[in-house]
C-alpha cells in the first residue's frame, strides 16, 4: 500500500530526534531535499481511475484507517519529543533541530489529514480532525476552511489565497491573522442563524480556545516551561508549513467577478495541480488540488487529475522550498498564471 509512505516522515524524524544530534534535522532534511531530488528524476502519473477501481477504494475502509492512524502518531511524537527535550541538557542547535522535525510531522501529519478528516460526513471522523489540530494551535482552521476558503477561494475575501507577486513572507502574515478573524467571524454568523449562546456545544470557537489554553497549560504543568516553548515553537512550524502549502496552491489564481457582484463558481481551474508521486503520497493526494476543490467531499484515493488545471512544473515540497526565495519563485511560477487571472 503505497500511503505507508506518508509514514515516513514521523518515522524519521523520530528516529532523528532519538539519535540526537544533527539527527534531529532528519525530516528537513528528508521533507525538503531528498523528496524534491527524488521528485525531478521520478515519473509523473496522471492516471485517473476506472469508475470499478474508484468504487473498490471507496469501500476499502483500509484508506480511512490509514488517515485514523496519524493520531496516535502524531501525540505519540510530540510526547516522545517533549520528553526527550525536557529530561536532557540538550545543545540549543539540536533543540531546533526537534522543533523543526517536529514541526514538519505536526504539518504533514497533522493538519495535512485533518484537512482530509474536516471534510468528512461522520461526526468521529471531524473530531479525530480537529484533534489533530490541537498540536499546532489551529483548530480554527476547521471552522474558516470549511466555511470560508471553499467558498471565497482566489478571491480577495480569501486570506488564505495568495495574491500574483505576494511573497510567501507577506501572505504567512495575511494569512495567519486573516482565518483566524475570519474564522471568529464565521462563527459569529452561525450562532446568528441557529440561535446559540457562547456556551453552546456547537459554538466550535469558544470551545477551541478553551481547548487550545488547556492544551498549553497540561504541557507546561508536565513538563514546565521548556516543554510548554517547545510545544509552542513546533506548533507554529507546523501551521507556517500548512500555510506554506496554502501559498503555493492558489497563487496568482482570481475567479472572474460578475456583472452582479458575485464571483464565478469555483472549477478546476482555481487550484494547482500536481502529479508528482511521492507529494501526492507524502500528503495524501492533496496535490490534485484542483479536484478537491471542485468537488470538496472526494475522498483523497479517488481524486482526479484535470488537463484543463494549471500544473505546477514540479511537486508540492519542491514548490514550497523554491517559495522561500521570492525571486525564484516568481520566475517559475509567474509566466504560467493564465493572463485572464492575473
Amino acid at each position: 500500500m503505497k500511503y505507508l509512505f506518508a509514514y515516513s516522515i514521523p518515522v524519521i524524524g523520530m528516529i532523528g530526534i532519538y539519535f540526537g544530534g544533527f539527527w534531529t534535522y532528519a525530516a528537513l532534511v528528508f521533507a525538503f531535499v531528498m523528496i524534491p531530488l527524488l521528485e525531478l528524476v521520478l515519473p509523473i502519473d496522471e492516471r485517473n481511475y476506472d469508475s470499478e477501481t474508484i468504487s473498490k477504494r471507496l469501500h476499502n475502509k483500509f484508506f480511512d484507517v490509514l488517515l485514523l492512524l496519524n493520531v496516535p502518531i502524531v501525540y505519540g511524537a510530540m510526547l516522545f519529543s517533549l520528553y526527550r527535550i525536557t529530561q536532557h541538557q540538550l545543545p540549543l542547535y539540536e533543540i531546533i533541530g526537534m522543533t523543526i522535525s517536529l514541526g514538519i510531522i505536526l504539518g504533514a501529519n497533522g493538519i495535512n489529514v485533518a484537512h482530509e478528516l474536516g471534510h468528512r460526513k461522520t461526526m468521529f471522523e471531524k473530531v479525530m480532525g480537529k484533534i489533530l489540530l490541537i498540536p499546532s494551535h489551529y483548530t480554527h482552521f476547521f471552522i474558516e476552511h470549511n466555511h470560508g476558503h471553499h467558498l471565497h477561494v482566489s478571491t480577495p475575501e480569501d486570506p488564505s489565497t495568495a495574491k500574483y507577486n505576494q511573497s510567501l513572507y507577506s501572505f504567512w502574515f495575511q494569512t495567519v491573522t486573516g482565518t483566524y478573524s475570519k474564522a471568529w467571524q464565521i462563527q459569529k454568523k452561525l450562532n446568528k442563524i441557529e440561535n446559540r449562546s457562547l456556551l453552546s456545544l456547537k459554538n466550535d470557537m469558544f470551545w477551541f480556545a478553551v481547548i487550545q489554553v488547556t492544551y498549553l497549560l497540561t504541557i507546561y504543568y508536565f513538563f514546565g516551561f521548556t516543554g510548554l516553548f517547545f510545544a509552542i515553537f513546533s506548533g507554529i512550524v507546523g501551521f507556517l508549513l500548512l500555510e506554506t502549502i496554502n501559498y503555493i496552491e492558489h497563487y496568482g489564481l482570481k475567479r472572474n467577478q460578475l456583472v452582479s457582484g458575485r464571483y464565478e463558481r469555483v472549477t478546476e481551474k482555481h487550484s494547482w495541480n500536481s502529479n508528482h508521486v511521492l507529494g501526492r503520497i507524502i500528503l495524501y493526494e492533496l496535490t490534485r488540488h484542483s479536484d478537491h476543490h471542485f468537488k470538496s467531499q472526494k475522498k483523497y484515493q479517488i481524486l482526479e487529475y484535470h488537463d484543463v488545471s494549471p500544473q505546477m512544473p514540479y511537486g508540492y515540497p519542491t514548490s514550497m522550498v523554491l517559495s522561500f526565495f521570492p525571486p525564484l519563485w516568481f520566475a517559475v511560477m509567474n509566466k504560467r498564471i493564465p493572463v485572464n487571472m492575473k
